[in-house]
C-alpha cells in the first residue's frame, strides 16, 4: 500500500499542474474509463520529465482561447425546424415520447451537477457539490454490485448521504427537491411543441434517466407548465435505462404494435442511437451547452460561469429565434458586463453613502437603463447627464493646458487634420485668421496639414493669446455651472460613472464642480477599467486610484492585474468594450448660450439598439431564471469579453457590420 501511495505521490502531487490536470480529467470519468485518466496522468509525466515540456493547468481543454464564428451570428447556424414545424412532423406518429432535463426542461447552469452548488449552498454545507457527485456514483456502483443495474432512486442517494454526511435524508431530500423546483424552467421551444401536439389531441409520454422518480417529475414538469403526460417512463422506477436501451423494450411493450412510437432528447446516444437501436423512431435536439461550449468562456468562477454559460446558451440556442451578430454581442459578452458593473455600482455607492450617481454620456446610456431596471426604486438618485471629452477638455483648459494642447494638437499630428479643422475643432475659427495673417506663418493656409512644426507654432500662438482663448469658453462653463447646478443642488456627494479609463470624465468635473463652481459637493470617479501597461501613460491616473478618488470595477494596477497586464488599448481593446456601451444618440459638444445643448452635426455611424437589446434581453434573462443577482466579480464580468479579443477577425466583421465610430470623444 504504502509503494502505490508513493508511486501515486509522484505521479500526481508532485507537480502542481499535473494534479489539477489529472484531477480535473479524472472528475470527468466514471466507471471502466476512470483507466484512461490514468493514461492522460502517464503521458502528462512523460511530457514533463522526460520531453522537459511545460505542463500548465491554465492551457488544457477548459482555458484554451475560444474561436468564435466569424460571418455569422451563433443561433443563425442552429439548425432547427420552428417548433410548428417539428410539431407537425411528430404528429405523424401515434405516440411521442420526450426526454425531460436539456428537452423540455432547462436549468440556469452549463452543467446539470452545478445546481447541486445551490443545495450546499441553502445547507450551510462545504465542498456539498463534490460530495453529493461521489454519493450518487457510489450509489449507483453499490447497486450494480448488489442488482446488476446502476439506476438508483433519489432516496437511495440521500441514505448513501446520510451515513457519509451530518445532513439528514429528509432535510437533504427536502432542500434540493425546493431547488430543482426553484431553477429549473421550460424550454420555450418544446413548450410550443407541446401545445401544438396537445391542441391536436396527441399520446404524449415522457421517458428520461433520472433518480427523481414519477411523482417528482409529474410536478417538476407541471410546476414549468407542460401540464400532465399519459406516461412516465422514469429510469429509478423500471432499474432500466435509455443509456443502455432497455427502457424503449417497456415503452413498446406499453404500446399497441400498430402505433407508431417516436422519441425526441437532448443525448445523441442514449435518445437516439438507442431509441433507433431498439426500434424506435427518434429525433435528435442537440443539447444547447454541448452547442455553446466551444464559444463559452471557461475562465470564470464555477458558479458564476456557469450561471453565465447556461443562461447564454439556452437563449441562443433553443431554436426560438436568430439573432444578429450585433444583439448577440450585447447578449454574450455586455450583458454579464453591464450587470455586474451596474450591481458593483449600486453597492458601492450603498456602502459609501454617496447621495447621487451621474451616468456619463454616452457610455452611460446603456449603464442607466440597465441601472433603473434593477433598481428602479432608485429613480431620482441618479442622472444621465450630458458630458465629452471634448467638452472637458475646453471647459477645464485654464488648470488642464497641458491636456487641452495634448488631445487638440499632438494627437493629431501627421494625421492629415487641416489648420481649418483644428481650430474648428477647439472653436477658435476666428483666431485661425490672425495666426495666418502673421509673418512667421508665412505660407500657412486653412489647408496646411498639422505635422509636428505646424502643431509647436499653433501651440505658441494660442499661448501668447491665452486669455482670449480661455474668453471662448466662459459661457460653456458658466451654462454648464447651471446644468449641473440643478442636477446636484443639495447634494454633498456624486458618483460620476464612466466606463473608464483614465478617469478624465470624473476629474475633470470634480474640477469644476468644486473649483470653479464652488458646489461644494465630493466628487467620486467610477469606471469600469483603467489605463493599462500598454497606454502611453500607464499611471496618469495612479494618485486617484490609490486615494479612492478614482475606483476601478473590472481592473487596474490593484486589482485583477492579469487582465491589466492583457488589455491592449492598441489592439482595439477600449474599443471593443466601449462598443459594449454603445448609444444611438448623438456625441455631446458644448453647453450653448441659450441653455440649450450642442451635439454632433454628423450622422451618427453606429445603430447601437442591436447591442443595447441584447443587453437588456440578458439582464431580464438573467433576473427572471436567477430571481436575485448573486455577486457578479469584475473578473467574471470582463472574462467574456477576452474571447472577442483574442479573435480579432470577429471584431473586424462586427466592425464592418455595424460601420463603427465610438465614444472617441
Amino acid at each position: 500500500m504504502e509503494i502505490i501511495e508513493q508511486i501515486y505521490q509522484d505521479l500526481v502531487n508532485r507537480n502542481p499542474d499535473i494534479s489539477i490536470r489529472y484531477h480535473r480529467y479524472r472528475d470527468q470519468v466514471h466507471g471502466v474509463s476512470r483507466v484512461k485518466a490514468w493514461g492522460y496522468l502517464i503521458k502528462m509525466n512523460i511530457e514533463y520529465r522526460l520531453l522537459k515540456q511545460k505542463v500548465s493547468a491554465g492551457e488544457d481543454l477548459f482555458y484554451k482561447e475560444k474561436q468564435l464564428r466569424v460571418k455569422e451570428s451563433e443561433s443563425s447556424a442552429v439548425s432547427r425546424e420552428t417548433p410548428e414545424e417539428l410539431a407537425e412532423r411528430l404528429a405523424k406518429y401515434d405516440v411521442i415520447s420526450f426526454d425531460v432535463f436539456d428537452t423540455l426542461i432547462f436549468r440556469p447552469v452549463s452543467q446539470p451537477s452545478d445546481l447541486f452548488f445551490f443545495v450546499g449552498e441553502e445547507l450551510k454545507y462545504l465542498d456539498f457539490c463534490r460530495i453529493r457527485m461521489e454519493m450518487e456514483q457510489r450509489a449507483r456502483k453499490e447497486k450494480y454490485e448488489k442488482y446488476g443495474v446502476r439506476e438508483v432512486t433519489f432516496e437511495e442517494i440521500w441514505s448513501m448521504m446520510e451515513s457519509e454526511t451530518g445532513i439528514t435524508k429528509e432535510r437533504g431530500m427536502q432542500i434540493e427537491w425546493e431547488i430543482e423546483k426553484k431553477y429549473c424552467f421550460a424550454n420555450p421551444y418544446m413548450k410550443r411543441v407541446v401545445e401544438k401536439l396537445r391542441s391536436l389531441g396527441k399520446t404524449m409520454i415522457i421517458t428520461s434517466d433520472m433518480y427523481l422518480g414519477k411523482d417528482e417529475i409529474k410536478k417538476l414538469l407541471a410546476h414549468c407548465g407542460y401540464g400532465t403526460f399519459a406516461h412516465y417512463f422514469i429510469s429509478c422506477e423500471y432499474g432500466k435505462s435509455k443509456h443502455d436501451g432497455s427502457i424503449y423494450q417497456e415503452i413498446k411493450n406499453s404500446c399497441k404494435n400498430s402505433e407508431k412510437i417516436i422519441h425526441i432528447g437532448d443525448n445523441k446516444v442514449s435518445d437516439k442511437k438507442q431509441a433507433e437501436k431498439n426500434g424506435i423512431e427518434a429525433v435528435w435536439y442537440p443539447n444547447v451547452n454541448e452547442a455553446g461550449a466551444v464559444y463559452r468562456s471557461e475562465d470564470m468562477s464555477k458558479v458564476g460561469g456557469s450561471i453565465y454559460r447556461g443562461l447564454v446558451n439556452s437563449w441562443l440556442y433553443n431554436g426560438m429565434k436568430a439573432y444578429s451578430m450585433p444583439y448577440e454581442y450585447g447578449f454574450i459578452y455586455g450583458g454579464i458586463f453591464v450587470l455586474g458593473y451596474c450591481q458593483w455600482i449600486h453597492q458601492y455607492v450603498k456602502e459609501h453613502e454617496i447621495e447621487k450617481i451621474l451616468f456619463l454620456s454616452r457610455d452611460g446610456d446603456i449603464l442607466s437603463k440597465v441601472y433603473e431596471t434593477l433598481y428602479p426604486e432608485e429613480i431620482g438618485k441618479w442622472n444621465y447627464v450630458y458630458w465629452s471629452r471634448i467638452a472637458a477638455t475646453k471647459m477645464t483648459a485654464a488648470y488642464f493646458k497641458y491636456d487641452y494642447f495634448r488631445r487638440f494638437l499632438y494627437h493629431k499630428v501627421n494625421q492629415g487634420y487641416s489648420l481649418k479643422a483644428i481650430f474648428q475643432s477647439m472653436e477658435l475659427e476666428d483666431l485661425l485668421y490672425d495666426f495666418l495673417q502673421e509673418s512667421r506663418h508665412k505660407g500657412k493656409t486653412e489647408n496646411s496639414v498639422l505635422d509636428e512644426k505646424t502643431a509647436e507654432e499653433v501651440k505658441q500662438f494660442l499661448q501668447e493669446n491665452w486669455k482670449d482663448v480661455l474668453a471662448h469658453y466662459q459661457t460653456q462653463i458658466q451654462m454648464g455651472k447651471q446644468y449641473f447646478g440643478e442636477i446636484l443642488r443639495e447634494c454633498a456627494s456624486v458618483a460620476v460613472v464612466d466606463i473608464g479609463w483614465a478617469g478624465s470624465g470624473a476629474v475633470s468635473l470634480d474640477y469644476l464642480i468644486n473649483e470653479v463652481w464652488g458646489m461644494q459637493c465630493n466628487v467620486t470617479g467610477l469606471v469600469a477599467g483603467t489605463n493599462t501597461i500598454f497606454n502611453q501613460e500607464p499611471d496618469a491616473s495612479e494618485s486617484f486610484l490609490y486615494s479612492g478618488k478614482l475606483v476601478s470595477y473590472a481592473f487596474s494596477q490593484q486589482e485583477n492585474r492579469d487582465i491589466w497586464k492583457k488589455h491592449n488599448p492598441n489592439r482595439g481593446d477600449n474599443l471593443a468594450a466601449e462598443m459594449l456601451l454603445a448609444s444611438p444618440t448623438y456625441s455631446f459638444r458644448r453647453f450653448n448660450e441659450d441653455g440649450t445643448l450642442k451635439f454632433a452635426e454628423h450622422e451618427i455611424e453606429i445603430d447601437a439598439k442591436e447591442v443595447q437589446d441584447g443587453i437588456i434581453d440578458f439582464v431580464k434573462w438573467y433576473l427572471m431564471r436567477m430571481q436575485k443577482i448573486p455577486k457578479i466579480s469584475g473578473r467574471d464580468a470582463y472574462a467574456p469579453l477576452l474571447t472577442v479579443l483574442s479573435n480579432e477577425e470577429y471584431f473586424r466583421n462586427l466592425l464592418r457590420t455595424e460601420k463603427v465610430q465610438m465614444n472617441l470623444e
